[in-house]
Protein backbone atom coordinates (compact mmCIF):
# COMPACT_ATOMS: atom_id res chain seq x y z
CA UNK A 1 0.00 0.00 0.00
CA UNK A 2 1.26 3.47 -0.56
CA UNK A 3 -0.03 6.11 2.07
CA UNK A 4 0.50 9.62 1.01
CA UNK A 5 1.06 11.74 4.52
CA UNK A 6 0.15 15.82 3.63
CA UNK A 7 1.05 18.40 6.40
CA UNK A 8 1.22 22.16 6.03
CA UNK A 9 4.44 23.72 6.78
CA UNK A 10 2.32 26.45 8.86
CA UNK A 11 0.60 24.09 11.18
CA UNK A 12 2.84 23.29 14.57
CA UNK A 13 0.93 19.85 15.43
CA UNK A 14 1.27 18.51 11.41
CA UNK A 15 5.20 19.39 11.79
CA UNK A 16 5.46 17.29 14.93
CA UNK A 17 3.80 13.91 13.78
CA UNK A 18 5.42 14.30 10.46
CA UNK A 19 9.04 14.45 12.20
CA UNK A 20 8.13 12.15 14.47
CA UNK A 21 7.24 9.38 11.40
CA UNK A 22 10.36 10.24 9.85
CA UNK A 23 12.18 9.59 13.23
CA UNK A 24 10.48 6.20 13.62
CA UNK A 25 10.99 5.48 9.85
CA UNK A 26 14.86 6.13 10.40
CA UNK A 27 14.82 3.24 13.80
CA UNK A 28 14.38 0.66 10.64
CA UNK A 29 14.61 -2.35 12.96
CA UNK A 30 11.71 -1.42 14.76
CA UNK A 31 9.58 -4.73 13.98
CA UNK A 32 6.13 -3.11 14.61
CA UNK A 33 5.90 -0.60 11.47
CA UNK A 34 4.35 -2.23 8.75
CA UNK A 35 6.76 -3.11 6.15
CA UNK A 36 3.75 -3.34 3.05
CA UNK A 37 3.37 -0.01 3.48
CA UNK A 38 5.61 2.63 1.47
CA UNK A 39 5.45 6.16 2.35
CA UNK A 40 5.75 9.28 0.70
CA UNK A 41 5.79 12.49 2.24
CA UNK A 42 3.97 15.79 0.44
CA UNK A 43 4.22 19.23 2.69
CA UNK A 44 1.81 22.23 1.87
CA UNK A 45 1.58 25.99 2.67
CA UNK A 46 -2.01 27.58 4.30
CA UNK A 47 -4.51 25.17 5.79
CA UNK A 48 -5.50 21.88 5.34
CA UNK A 49 -9.31 22.70 5.15
CA UNK A 50 -8.59 24.59 1.62
CA UNK A 51 -6.15 22.04 -0.11
CA UNK A 52 -8.70 21.39 -2.82
CA UNK A 53 -7.09 18.75 -5.06
CA UNK A 54 -3.93 18.56 -3.31
CA UNK A 55 -3.90 14.89 -3.81
CA UNK A 56 -3.99 15.22 -7.71
CA UNK A 57 -1.53 13.64 -9.52
CA UNK A 58 0.07 11.38 -6.34
CA UNK A 59 0.74 7.77 -6.72
CA UNK A 60 -0.91 6.40 -3.58
CA UNK A 61 -3.83 4.24 -2.34
CA UNK A 62 -4.15 6.07 1.28
CA UNK A 63 -4.01 10.09 1.93
CA UNK A 64 -3.89 10.74 5.70
CA UNK A 65 -3.22 14.60 5.92
CA UNK A 66 -1.72 15.25 9.72
CA UNK A 67 -2.99 17.77 11.27
CA UNK A 68 -3.79 20.71 14.79
CA UNK A 69 -7.10 20.03 16.15
CA UNK A 70 -9.15 23.06 17.71
CA UNK A 71 -11.87 23.48 19.58
CA UNK A 72 -13.91 26.57 21.48
CA UNK A 73 -14.03 23.72 24.52
CA UNK A 74 -9.97 22.70 24.43
CA UNK A 75 -9.02 19.46 25.85
CA UNK A 76 -6.04 17.28 25.50
CA UNK A 77 -7.11 14.71 22.42
CA UNK A 78 -6.19 13.05 19.49
CA UNK A 79 -8.80 12.25 16.56
CA UNK A 80 -9.44 10.88 13.36
CA UNK A 81 -11.68 11.86 11.20
CA UNK A 82 -13.13 11.90 7.43
CA UNK A 83 -13.53 15.44 5.59
CA UNK A 84 -16.32 16.57 3.86
CA UNK A 85 -19.55 18.95 4.68
CA UNK A 86 -23.40 17.61 4.85
CA UNK A 87 -24.38 21.38 3.95
CA UNK A 88 -22.68 24.73 3.68
CA UNK A 89 -18.81 24.62 3.06
CA UNK A 90 -17.74 26.82 6.89
CA UNK A 91 -14.79 25.50 7.06
CA UNK A 92 -13.38 25.05 2.96
CA UNK A 93 -14.15 22.58 0.22
CA UNK A 94 -17.43 22.76 -1.41
CA UNK A 95 -21.05 22.33 -0.04
CA UNK A 96 -23.27 18.98 0.57
CA UNK A 97 -19.86 17.11 -0.78
CA UNK A 98 -18.08 14.37 0.85
CA UNK A 99 -14.46 13.12 0.47
CA UNK A 100 -13.61 9.13 -0.26
CA UNK A 101 -13.09 8.02 3.51
CA UNK A 102 -11.16 5.28 4.43
CA UNK A 103 -12.70 2.97 7.45
CA UNK A 104 -10.57 0.28 8.05
CA UNK A 105 -7.77 2.30 8.26
CA UNK A 106 -9.39 5.00 10.54
CA UNK A 107 -10.64 2.37 12.91
CA UNK A 108 -6.93 0.56 12.68
CA UNK A 109 -5.31 3.88 13.65
CA UNK A 110 -8.10 4.87 15.93
CA UNK A 111 -7.28 1.79 17.94
CA UNK A 112 -3.52 2.58 17.70
CA UNK A 113 -3.83 5.84 18.89
CA UNK A 114 -5.89 4.09 22.16
CA UNK A 115 -2.72 1.78 22.45
CA UNK A 116 -0.08 5.15 22.41
CA UNK A 117 -2.33 7.52 23.90
CA UNK A 118 -0.25 9.60 26.20
CA UNK A 119 -1.42 10.57 29.70
CA UNK A 120 -3.67 12.94 30.00
CA UNK A 121 -4.93 12.87 26.36
CA UNK A 122 -8.15 10.79 25.10
CA UNK A 123 -8.82 9.64 21.81
CA UNK A 124 -11.90 10.05 19.79
CA UNK A 125 -13.47 9.77 16.31
CA UNK A 126 -14.97 13.47 15.23
CA UNK A 127 -17.80 13.61 12.47
CA UNK A 128 -17.28 14.53 9.31
CA UNK A 129 -16.31 18.19 9.01
CA UNK A 130 -14.64 20.69 6.82
CA UNK A 131 -12.90 20.20 4.04
CA UNK A 132 -10.97 19.48 1.75
CA UNK A 133 -13.81 17.80 -0.09
CA UNK A 134 -11.81 17.71 -3.95
CA UNK A 135 -9.81 14.38 -3.20
CA UNK A 136 -9.16 11.74 -5.52
CA UNK A 137 -7.75 9.23 -2.71
CA UNK A 138 -9.37 7.09 0.38
CA UNK A 139 -8.36 9.79 3.17
CA UNK A 140 -8.39 11.19 6.11
CA UNK A 141 -7.50 13.53 9.49
CA UNK A 142 -5.26 12.36 12.15
CA UNK A 143 -5.14 15.72 14.84
CA UNK A 144 -3.89 17.30 17.67
CA UNK A 145 -5.57 19.44 19.84
CA UNK A 146 -6.80 21.84 21.01
CA UNK A 147 -4.09 24.27 21.76
CA UNK A 148 0.03 25.10 21.28
CA UNK A 149 1.00 23.37 23.68
CA UNK A 150 -0.67 19.79 23.01
CA UNK A 151 0.73 20.72 18.83
CA UNK A 152 4.15 21.12 19.58
CA UNK A 153 4.26 18.26 22.31
CA UNK A 154 6.95 15.73 21.51
CA UNK A 155 5.19 12.55 23.08
CA UNK A 156 1.86 13.20 21.51
CA UNK A 157 3.60 13.58 18.06
CA UNK A 158 5.40 10.36 18.83
CA UNK A 159 2.21 8.91 19.98
CA UNK A 160 0.55 10.38 16.75
CA UNK A 161 3.32 8.91 14.49
CA UNK A 162 3.42 5.53 16.09
CA UNK A 163 -0.23 5.14 15.54
CA UNK A 164 0.00 5.80 11.40
CA UNK A 165 2.94 3.92 11.01
CA UNK A 166 1.89 0.86 13.58
CA UNK A 167 -1.92 0.45 12.70
CA UNK A 168 -2.91 -2.91 11.32
CA UNK A 169 -6.45 -3.50 9.77
CA UNK A 170 -8.48 -6.07 10.72
CA UNK A 171 -11.64 -7.29 8.49
CA UNK A 172 -13.81 -4.79 9.73
CA UNK A 173 -17.77 -3.95 8.91
CA UNK A 174 -17.56 -0.62 7.45
CA UNK A 175 -20.36 1.54 8.67
CA UNK A 176 -21.89 5.32 8.90
CA UNK A 177 -22.61 7.29 11.75
CA UNK A 178 -25.57 9.03 12.67
CA UNK A 179 -26.41 11.51 16.06
CA UNK A 180 -24.30 11.83 19.01
CA UNK A 181 -21.66 14.55 19.62
CA UNK A 182 -19.27 16.57 18.17
CA UNK A 183 -16.45 13.62 19.37
CA UNK A 184 -18.54 10.80 18.62
CA UNK A 185 -18.99 8.60 21.68
CA UNK A 186 -20.70 5.87 20.94
CA UNK A 187 -18.90 5.52 17.60
CA UNK A 188 -15.39 5.72 19.16
CA UNK A 189 -16.65 3.00 21.70
CA UNK A 190 -17.45 0.72 19.04
CA UNK A 191 -14.22 0.97 17.16
CA UNK A 192 -12.39 0.45 19.99
CA UNK A 193 -13.84 -2.87 21.18
CA UNK A 194 -15.41 -3.97 17.94
CA UNK A 195 -15.31 -4.72 14.20
CA UNK A 196 -17.21 -1.59 13.38
CA UNK A 197 -15.21 0.90 11.31
CA UNK A 198 -16.83 4.24 10.61
CA UNK A 199 -16.19 6.48 7.60
CA UNK A 200 -18.41 9.71 7.31
CA UNK A 201 -20.44 10.27 10.97
CA UNK A 202 -23.09 13.10 11.12
CA UNK A 203 -23.45 14.60 14.75
CA UNK A 204 -26.70 15.30 16.19
CA UNK A 205 -26.40 18.98 16.30
CA UNK A 206 -26.89 20.77 13.53
CA UNK A 207 -25.96 17.94 10.87
CA UNK A 208 -28.33 15.14 11.11
CA UNK A 209 -31.02 17.66 10.44
CA UNK A 210 -29.83 18.53 7.02
CA UNK A 211 -29.44 14.94 5.59
CA UNK A 212 -31.53 13.88 3.05
CA UNK A 213 -31.65 10.53 1.25
CA UNK A 214 -28.76 11.78 -1.62
CA UNK A 215 -26.57 13.01 1.12
CA UNK A 216 -27.11 9.19 3.29
CA UNK A 217 -26.41 7.78 -0.15
CA UNK A 218 -23.61 9.76 -0.06
CA UNK A 219 -22.39 8.64 3.20
CA UNK A 220 -22.49 5.13 2.35
CA UNK A 221 -20.90 5.55 -0.99
CA UNK A 222 -18.05 7.48 0.24
CA UNK A 223 -17.43 5.44 3.13
CA UNK A 224 -17.69 2.18 0.68
CA UNK A 225 -20.41 1.52 4.35
CA UNK A 226 -22.48 -1.74 4.10
CA UNK A 227 -24.49 -0.60 7.10
CA UNK A 228 -25.42 2.22 9.48
CA UNK A 229 -25.73 2.98 13.30
CA UNK A 230 -27.61 5.34 14.61
CA UNK A 231 -26.67 6.62 17.80
CA UNK A 232 -30.57 6.47 19.22
CA UNK A 233 -30.25 8.34 22.41
CA UNK A 234 -28.86 11.03 21.16
CA UNK A 235 -31.44 12.07 17.69
CA UNK A 236 -34.86 13.27 18.65
CA UNK A 237 -37.70 11.03 17.82
CA UNK A 238 -38.59 13.17 14.57
CA UNK A 239 -35.14 13.10 13.27
CA UNK A 240 -35.11 9.51 14.21
CA UNK A 241 -38.03 8.31 12.65
CA UNK A 242 -36.79 10.68 9.16
CA UNK A 243 -33.52 8.89 9.17
CA UNK A 244 -35.13 5.36 9.67
CA UNK A 245 -37.40 6.11 6.78
CA UNK A 246 -34.35 7.09 4.65
CA UNK A 247 -32.48 4.29 5.32
CA UNK A 248 -35.10 1.92 3.81
CA UNK A 249 -35.82 3.65 0.92
CA UNK A 250 -32.18 3.36 0.25
CA UNK A 251 -31.87 -0.47 1.79
CA UNK A 252 -29.48 0.24 3.70
CA UNK A 253 -29.42 -2.24 7.42
CA UNK A 254 -29.91 -0.40 10.44
CA UNK A 255 -27.59 -2.26 13.25
CA UNK A 256 -27.67 -1.49 16.96
CA UNK A 257 -24.43 -1.66 19.24
CA UNK A 258 -25.10 -4.59 21.05
CA UNK A 259 -25.67 -6.23 16.82
CA UNK A 260 -22.32 -4.83 15.95
CA UNK A 261 -20.56 -6.70 19.13
CA UNK A 262 -21.52 -9.81 18.08
CA UNK A 263 -20.17 -10.01 14.29
CA UNK A 264 -16.78 -10.30 15.43
CA UNK A 265 -16.36 -14.15 14.12
CA UNK A 266 -19.32 -13.92 11.34
CA UNK A 267 -18.51 -12.52 7.67
CA UNK A 268 -20.85 -9.79 6.93
CA UNK A 269 -22.34 -12.22 3.90
CA UNK A 270 -23.55 -15.09 6.28
CA UNK A 271 -24.81 -12.34 8.66
CA UNK A 272 -26.77 -11.20 5.80
CA UNK A 273 -28.26 -14.42 4.88
CA UNK A 274 -29.01 -14.32 8.73
CA UNK A 275 -31.02 -10.94 8.27
CA UNK A 276 -32.86 -12.36 5.09
CA UNK A 277 -34.01 -15.66 6.76
CA UNK A 278 -35.08 -13.77 10.55
CA UNK A 279 -36.78 -10.88 7.89
CA UNK A 280 -38.95 -14.16 6.91
CA UNK A 281 -40.17 -14.67 10.65
CA UNK A 282 -40.62 -10.52 11.52
CA UNK A 283 -40.01 -7.73 8.93
CA UNK A 284 -38.02 -6.14 11.59
CA UNK A 285 -36.21 -8.65 13.26
CA UNK A 286 -33.00 -7.51 14.72
CA UNK A 287 -30.54 -10.60 15.06
CA UNK A 288 -27.55 -11.34 17.93
CA UNK A 289 -25.00 -13.93 17.10
CA UNK A 290 -23.74 -15.90 19.60
CA UNK A 291 -21.08 -18.71 18.59
CA UNK A 292 -22.35 -18.93 15.40
CA UNK A 293 -19.13 -19.27 13.25
CA UNK A 294 -18.18 -20.13 9.34
CA UNK A 295 -20.45 -20.94 6.61
CA UNK A 296 -23.16 -22.76 5.43
CA UNK A 297 -26.85 -23.28 4.45
CA UNK A 298 -29.17 -21.77 7.06
CA UNK A 299 -32.52 -22.73 8.87
CA UNK A 300 -35.03 -21.40 11.30
CA UNK A 301 -35.68 -23.43 14.28
CA UNK A 302 -37.46 -23.45 16.85
CA UNK A 303 -37.71 -25.25 20.88
CA UNK A 304 -40.81 -26.35 22.25
CA UNK A 305 -43.02 -23.02 22.21
CA UNK A 306 -44.48 -23.42 25.43
CA UNK A 307 -41.46 -24.50 27.04
CA UNK A 308 -40.08 -21.36 26.19
CA UNK A 309 -42.32 -19.31 26.68
CA UNK A 310 -42.05 -20.82 30.41
CA UNK A 311 -38.57 -20.38 30.61
CA UNK A 312 -38.51 -16.78 29.07
CA UNK A 313 -41.33 -15.87 31.70
CA UNK A 314 -39.24 -17.77 34.96
CA UNK A 315 -35.63 -15.97 34.30
CA UNK A 316 -35.15 -14.25 30.63
CA UNK A 317 -31.66 -13.44 31.27
CA UNK A 318 -30.43 -16.26 31.67
CA UNK A 319 -31.82 -17.83 29.54
CA UNK A 320 -30.60 -15.13 26.74
CA UNK A 321 -26.84 -15.89 28.64
CA UNK A 322 -27.22 -19.50 27.88
CA UNK A 323 -27.39 -18.56 24.28
CA UNK A 324 -24.04 -17.82 24.69
CA UNK A 325 -21.90 -21.40 23.89
CA UNK A 326 -24.75 -22.45 21.65
CA UNK A 327 -23.75 -21.72 17.06
CA UNK A 328 -27.28 -19.67 16.66
CA UNK A 329 -28.77 -15.98 16.11
CA UNK A 330 -31.28 -15.34 18.86
CA UNK A 331 -33.64 -13.27 17.15
CA UNK A 332 -35.99 -10.12 18.69
CA UNK A 333 -38.72 -8.08 17.05
CA UNK A 334 -38.08 -4.29 16.72
CA UNK A 335 -39.34 -3.79 20.32
CA UNK A 336 -36.19 -6.33 21.58
CA UNK A 337 -39.42 -8.56 22.34
CA UNK A 338 -37.49 -12.66 22.77
CA UNK A 339 -39.22 -14.43 19.69
CA UNK A 340 -38.93 -17.85 19.83
CA UNK A 341 -37.04 -18.55 16.82
CA UNK A 342 -32.95 -19.26 16.15
CA UNK A 343 -30.76 -19.42 13.33
CA UNK A 344 -28.42 -22.14 13.11
CA UNK A 345 -26.31 -23.25 10.32
CA UNK A 346 -28.96 -26.88 9.39
CA UNK A 347 -26.28 -29.18 10.23
CA UNK A 348 -26.47 -28.60 13.25
CA UNK A 349 -30.51 -28.65 13.92
CA UNK A 350 -31.28 -31.72 15.72
CA UNK A 351 -28.19 -30.73 17.94
CA UNK A 352 -29.43 -27.49 18.55
CA UNK A 353 -33.30 -28.29 19.22
CA UNK A 354 -32.44 -30.42 21.87
CA UNK A 355 -29.86 -27.94 23.47
CA UNK A 356 -32.26 -25.31 23.12
CA UNK A 357 -34.78 -27.46 25.16
CA UNK A 358 -32.46 -28.50 27.91
CA UNK A 359 -31.83 -25.17 28.74
CA UNK A 360 -35.48 -24.38 28.73
CA UNK A 361 -36.11 -27.14 31.08
CA UNK A 362 -32.79 -26.42 33.60
CA UNK A 363 -34.12 -22.97 34.12
CA UNK A 364 -37.74 -23.93 34.92
CA UNK A 365 -36.60 -26.52 37.07
CA UNK A 366 -34.07 -24.40 39.08
CA UNK A 367 -37.30 -21.68 38.68
CA UNK A 368 -39.91 -23.47 39.77
CA UNK A 369 -41.69 -26.34 41.81
CA UNK A 370 -41.53 -29.17 38.86
CA UNK A 371 -41.92 -32.86 38.36
CA UNK A 372 -41.49 -35.50 35.86
CA UNK A 373 -44.36 -37.80 34.75
CA UNK A 374 -43.61 -40.19 31.79
CA UNK A 375 -42.94 -37.58 28.87
CA UNK A 376 -44.91 -34.21 30.86
CA UNK A 377 -42.57 -31.66 32.85
CA UNK A 378 -45.34 -31.03 35.37
CA UNK A 379 -45.17 -26.73 36.97
CA UNK A 380 -46.55 -27.00 39.95
CA UNK A 381 -47.56 -23.11 41.60
CA UNK A 382 -49.20 -22.34 44.64
CA UNK A 383 -49.92 -18.69 45.25
CA UNK A 384 -52.43 -16.34 47.64
CA UNK A 385 -56.80 -16.89 47.28
CA UNK A 386 -57.67 -13.51 48.78
CA UNK A 387 -61.39 -14.93 48.11
CA UNK A 388 -60.33 -17.84 50.49
CA UNK A 389 -58.87 -15.45 52.88
CA UNK A 390 -62.30 -13.51 52.96
CA UNK A 391 -63.98 -15.89 53.65
CA UNK A 392 -61.91 -17.02 56.66
CA UNK A 393 -62.63 -13.95 58.13
CA UNK A 394 -59.20 -12.87 57.46
CA UNK A 395 -59.25 -8.90 57.07
CA UNK A 396 -57.26 -7.37 54.10
CA UNK A 397 -53.98 -5.18 54.68
CA UNK A 398 -51.06 -6.64 56.75
CA UNK A 399 -52.17 -10.40 57.17
CA UNK A 400 -52.99 -10.65 53.73
CA UNK A 401 -49.27 -9.84 53.28
CA UNK A 402 -47.89 -12.36 55.53
CA UNK A 403 -50.36 -15.39 54.03
CA UNK A 404 -48.71 -14.37 50.55
CA UNK A 405 -45.20 -14.17 51.81
CA UNK A 406 -45.94 -17.82 53.71
CA UNK A 407 -46.48 -16.93 57.15
CA UNK A 408 -49.35 -18.28 59.40
CA UNK A 409 -51.55 -15.08 60.74
CA UNK A 410 -53.86 -15.60 64.15
CA UNK A 411 -56.91 -14.17 63.94
CA UNK A 412 -59.56 -14.54 66.80
CA UNK A 413 -57.49 -17.61 68.53
CA UNK A 414 -57.24 -18.89 65.13
CA UNK A 415 -54.17 -19.70 63.26
CA UNK A 416 -54.82 -19.29 59.70
CA UNK A 417 -52.15 -21.09 57.93
CA UNK A 418 -51.06 -20.30 54.30
CA UNK A 419 -52.14 -23.73 52.73
CA UNK A 420 -55.98 -22.78 53.90
CA UNK A 421 -55.62 -19.32 51.55
CA UNK A 422 -53.75 -20.93 48.89
CA UNK A 423 -54.58 -22.71 45.43
CA UNK A 424 -52.18 -24.78 43.27
CA UNK A 425 -52.46 -24.49 39.78
CA UNK A 426 -50.61 -27.13 37.56
CA UNK A 427 -48.98 -26.75 34.01
CA UNK A 428 -48.11 -29.64 31.87
CA UNK A 429 -46.27 -29.36 28.73
CA UNK A 430 -45.50 -32.59 26.74
CA UNK A 431 -41.83 -32.89 25.62
CA UNK A 432 -40.94 -36.22 23.70
CA UNK A 433 -37.95 -37.49 24.96
CA UNK A 434 -38.31 -35.72 28.52
CA UNK A 435 -36.03 -38.05 29.80
CA UNK A 436 -33.10 -37.03 27.96
CA UNK A 437 -33.20 -33.48 29.18
CA UNK A 438 -30.83 -33.42 32.31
Amino acid sequence: MKVALINSRDDLAGCNIRHHIEQCLSESASPAICKERNYDFFEVSGRLIHAAGVDTGIDADLVIFLSRHSSVNPVPVLTVHATGNFGAAELGGSPRTLAPAAPAMMHATLRALAQYCPEGYRVSYEVTHHGPTAVCHPSFFIEIGSTEKEWVDPVAGRAVAEAVLYATPLNVIPLIGLGGTHYAPRETAIALSTRGAFGHIASSNRQVAVLDKDMVQAMKVQSGAIAAFIDRKAVSRPDLERLTTILDCLKIPRLSEREIATLDNLSWETYRAVRDLAGNICPKARCFVHALDGCGPLTIVSPDTALFAEAKRCDEPSLISGFESLPLVHLTNENNVLLPYFVIFCKDSSELINALNTLCVKIIRNRENTATENDCLVIRKTRFDPEKARKLGVPAGPAYHQLAAGQAVELDGRVISPDQVSVISETRIHIPGLENYS
